[in-house]
């Protein structure tokens, strides 16, 4: 069984969590996964099934789309609602247009929060954050494509925000800092991931319908190939001969591929009769084509 099994995380589990209900399930140990979530989030995890957890941390999309949550006038240790509230603040007169106007856009500086799994000195912060202290963290440098106010109640205080987001991206961050610019605070309340790697909340599927299918011998049926997570690469296809040198680690010279360069040094490469086969580096120094994981069956 190897492939990728989408997942719809559900609240209260951590990834690593999911990984061990799937290993009882699947009756197999080698499970990996990709875009860790917190334990309040919720959404899109696709988990890697055997001989495709080699695609973990190689994939070319690691792009997300996420939908939160969030409440004016506070402010948490944690930057959410799990956390313990350190002050709650006046936030009347806020409008929408002031709340996006401290959302940022393009390239973002973010420092990591405190309760986080970021590793300082081999470490995890939020070890540390626990045992109530508090270290210097390396900023970093995020992308946020696009930041949507979906709905905001002046009331409450209650808003959503959808964003769309670089792989590291702290989402609570976000809003913590956009409360701070506004001088009220703000923290998440909720957290859904809609899209990751390329794949949709529409196409994952609950713990229970994995645990229904896997009862009925039928678990195989919701895995889908590896290749899928690596459609946003030009491909490159090999004749017979061809695949046999490669698949044998003999180079490729790049003139030997017709004309295929031509979607950048990163492909997705293809074989017959075995189809897709892994990724590849067009290494144009040494004139031959180096591949990057191999990510065939055989």
């Amino acid at each position: 069984m190897n492939g990728i099994l989408l997942i719809d995380k559900p609240e209260g589990f951590t990834s690593f969590d999911v990984i061990a209900k799937l290993r009882g399930m699947l009756k197999m140990r080698r499970l990996g996964h990709a875009g860790t979530l917190d334990p309040m989030a919720t959404g899109v995890l696709p988990v890697f099934v055997g001989y495709a957890t080699k695609a973990c941390g190689i994939l070319p999309n690691e792009d997300k789309v996420y939908i939160a949550e969030f409440q004016l006038g506070k402010v948490s240790d944690t930057q959410d609602s799990t956390g313990k509230i350190l002050g709650t603040h006046d936030f009347s007169g806020i409008t929408p247009e002031q709340i996006m106007m401290y959302f940022p856009a393009g390239e973002v500086i973010q420092i990591p929060p405190m309760y986080s799994a970021v590793k300082v000195d081999g470490k995890k912060l939020y070890e540390l954050a626990r045992q109530g202290k508090e270290v210097e963290r390396k900023p970093k440098t995020i992308a946020v494509y696009e930041c949507v106010l979906l709905q905001f109640d002046e009331v409450t205080g209650k808003g959503a925000v959808r964003i769309d987001c670089s792989k590291g991206t702290y989402v609570r961050t976000l809003i913590h800092d956009m409360g701070q610019s506004l001088g009220c605070g703000a923290i998440m309340t909720d957290l859904r991931r809609i899209s990751a790697s390329g794949f949709n909340i529409d196409d994952c599927h609950t713990l229970e319908t994995v645990q229904q299918f896997a009862d009925s011998g039928n678990v195989e049926n919701l895995i889908i190939p590896i290749e899928k997570a690596f459609t946003f690469l030009p491909e490159i296809h090999l004749d017979e001969k061809q695949t046999i040198h490669y698949k044998n680690g003999v180079k490729l010279g790049l003139s030997q591929l017709k004309g295929q360069l031509s979607g950048g040094n990163r492909y997705a490469v293809y074989g017959m009769p075995d189809g897709f086969l892994g990724t590849a580096f067009s290494d144009f120094e040494n004139d031959c084509l180096r591949i990057e994981r191999n990510l065939s069956e055989r």
